[in-house]
């Protein structure tokens, strides 16, 4: 009865995600539609395509059961960071002029963008490789944390669970584009709500409800991380500094993540911003919170893990073993609801992005509609197939260069892309110079981090802290290499800025403006 419950409640979940494929099918009969939905996507279904492609499974297995072992109820402060920083700010700095500008310069991926904005083929197609290279490793990870969760729920071996859901995911991004990708993230970010409620409540109650549980955690000590009694349950944690670089490389990282970035292009109009900007706050404060609030008890359960056998990625899993059949199955859906989101988001930016700013004008010159169209859904199957591969190669022979590579690569994407994106929408004197000098520090950096981490400043050996301080050093140099380097051309200049000049009429209701008796 157990596992046809949890059958069921699998069968009922693929079930839908294919029918939304399939009746999205005419919304990707062209580049415009299959890639960005026609621009015509509501507050609703961006905001959960945002925070859903933002939180994955690694977030909720990974990042949720290390931080929070490492730092207590403290790591809730990763979850606020990313509503504040990762999702508010960035919608209310980058929504907006993401639009306007990306719709002006007709881009629809991030290195059209920096190739239009810069008037530089040469910028679009290292970012067209720099994706690629720190994409795939990033999308072979989402499967990690299915392993052990669905060992403890089916006891089905992991090649299967991950053949299974590649599958059925490249089903209906393939069959509907990012229509069908928005529609469904809607619906997993719902599954992820409620999912990660009801798993808090049923493990608070486990250990004695919230203030029993957070008593019990006072208790712990770990003389290896701090001598301070009770530092698992304070405020801050055991290690504010480090803490603090996870805060900024998740949340500060989505600003220039170009499977992010691509969601303020397909946004339908000013409202729309404003509204989506309030729910994806919302969602993730709950989601993302809530996973390293939940994180944040792991070390109650420490009879039940062993750090050295089993990893971080073991801590999640044992705190939700005795749950009840039913919670469990909702357990399974939400992480499959979290990687099933971000994956489809991943080869979708992957495929669109090869086939736009480097095959085609590059080594293809005279490519039509249809043509596009049939690279990228073949692009997305061989995306969904490599990363297939890489994640299976990892769990069985334990690769560990394939994970290293994923840790580097939040960091190396958005130390290379947020400064220059970021800037490119503000400031006029941003120059190509510039552009480089954050696309090659922040590769360089984070590569050397892989193969010569040994050689960095203690601080910086983390990937974790690397990345951030890429992000932060790009917004530095970026703007102190444009200041001594060729200006731009004005001409050019004044025709990109041009689309935020541009007078429109409004109701009433969107701007109360000057009244016609003044």
């Amino acid at each position: 009865m157990d596992l046809f419950i949890k059958l069921a409640m699998l069968v009922v979940f693929f079930g839908i995600m294919i029918y939304v494929g399939l009746y999205c099918r005419r919304h990707a009969t062209d580049v415009n539609g299959f890639v960005l939905g026609g621009r015509s996507v509501g507050p609703w279904l961006t905001a959960f395509a945002y925070g859903t492609s933002y939180f994955s499974a690694v977030v909720f297995v990974g990042y949720a059961g290390q931080f929070g072992w490492k730092y207590g109820i403290a790591a809730t402060w990763a979850g606020i960071g990313n509503a504040i920083l990762g999702s508010l700010l960035a919608w209310a700095v980058l929504g907006r002029r993401t639009r306007v500008m990306t719709q002006h310069l007709d881009s629809a991926t991030m290195p059209q963008f920096f190739e239009k904005r810069f008037d530089s083929k040469a910028l679009k197609l290292a970012a067209s490789a720099i994706i690629f290279i720190f994409l795939i490793p990033y999308t072979a990870s989402l499967y990690n944390g299915l392993s052990r969760l669905f060992g403890m729920a089916f006891n089905i071996d992991y090649a299967v669970c991950v053949i299974v859901m590649a599958v059925l995911t490249g089903i209906y991004v393939i069959a509907g584009g990012y229509m069908a990708t928005a529609i469904n993230d809607f619906i997993q970010g719902m599954v992820m709500i409620v999912g990660i409620v009801a798993v808090i409540a049923a493990v608070l109650k486990g250990q004695g409800g919230f203030l029993e549980a957070l008593n019990k955690l006072g208790q712990v000590s770990d003389p290896a991380v701090s001598s301070t009694p009770g530092v698992f349950a304070s405020f801050f944690g055991p290690d504010p500094v480090n803490l603090l670089g996870v805060v900024i490389l998740t949340s500060l990282g989505t600003w220039g993540l170009p499977q992010m970035v691509q969601k303020f292009y397909a946004i339908k109009n000013e409202q729309a911003i404003n509204k989506g900007m309030i729910i994806s706050t919302v969602f993730a404060l709950i989601v993302a919170g809530g996973c390293y609030f939940l994180g944040g008890f792991g070390r109650l359960f420490s009879d039940q893990v062993n750090i050295a056998v089993g990893g971080y990625d073991s801590v999640i899993p044992a705190m939700l073993s005795n749950l009840s059949p039913f919670l469990i199955a909702v357990v399974v859906v939400l992480v499959l609801s979290a990687s099933m989101s971000t994956l489809s988001s991943l080869v979708l930016a992957s495929s669109s992005t090869l086939t736009l700013d480097f095959i085609k004008g590059s080594l293809v010159k005279d490519l039509d509609e249809k043509k596009q169209l049939f690279i990228m859904r073949v692009l997305i199957v061989v995306f969904i197939v490599i990363s297939v591969v890489l994640a299976i190669l990892q769990y069985k022979s334990n690769v560990t260069f394939i994970a290293q590579l994923m840790g580097v690569s939040w960091g190396a994407l958005a130390g290379a892309f947020l400064a220059p994106f970021l800037y490119g929408l503000y400031w006029k004197g941003v120059t190509v110079a510039g552009v480089w000098t954050s696309f090659i520090f922040s590769t360089v950096v984070m590569l050397a981090n892989i193969v010569a981490r040994g050689s960095f400043p203690t601080l910086l050996q983390s990937p974790i802290n690397a990345g951030a301080f890429c992000m932060i050093a790009g917004l530095v140099l970026v703007p102190a290499v444009s200041l001594f380097t060729q200006k731009p051309d004005k001409a050019l200049l004044d025709d990109v800025f041009s689309c935020y000049d541009r007078k429109v009429l409004v109701s009433v209701k969107d701007s109360i403006g000057e009244s016609e008796e003044a």
